[in-house]
């Protein structure tokens, strides 16, 4: 019985680690604190555990549970509500119909349907919040989210992978 409980709690737990990551990385990416005095933007860090569990295991990222981790950026990051929900999405069904090729890519190739998925959400986002300020937004700062997103990808997704294998791999084997 006690090892019935010990399974069903570790399942749970595996279940629930892959949006557990998302919303970590979407409170640590909007706290007051710049390591470079604001000249450098903080990253997009959620985006890195929906690309990587949509590839992975698209079962444990849902897109309700992206949905809600898009809204909770956009809560959090004071931008309009749905911005980047609405981003996010649109990665998540990118990454979504195109995860044999994406799966498939290795070292910069990697990086690079990172990059694509990256460069997409940010599109949709710089759209709505033109529609939403009825003016076009400054591309400036986007443009070096977007660059400093990309360049902390490959240590994210070390992270993530570890993760992954160390916990989710494991406890959803059974």
């Amino acid at each position: 019985m006690a090892g019935a409980v010990t399974m069903n709690a570790a399942r749970i737990l595996s279940s629930v680690l892959p949006a557990t990551f998302a919303i970590v990385a979407v409170v640590v990416a909007n706290l007051p604190i710049s390591l470079f005095g604001g000249l450098i933007p903080a990253p997009l860090l959620a985006l890195m555990p929906i690309y990587f569990w949509v590839l992975v295991r698209p079962d444990l990222m849902p897109p309700a549970a992206v949905l809600g981790i898009g809204l909770l950026e956009d809560l959090f990051s004071g931008g309009p509500p749905g911005l980047w929900a609405a981003g996010f999405l649109a990665a998540y069904a990118l990454t979504d119909r195109q995860r044999d090729s994406f799966a498939g890519l290795s070292g910069f190739g990697a990086i690079l349907g990172f990059a694509a998925v990256m460069g997409m959400a940010a599109g949709i986002a710089y759209i709505l919040a033109s529609l939403a300020y009825l003016r076009p937004t400054p591309l400036a700062p986007l443009l070096l989210e977007v660059a400093v997103t990309i360049a902390i990808y490959p240590l994210a997704a070390v992270v993530i992978g570890w993760a992954h294998r160390r916990f989710v791999g494991p406890m959803r084997s059974d």
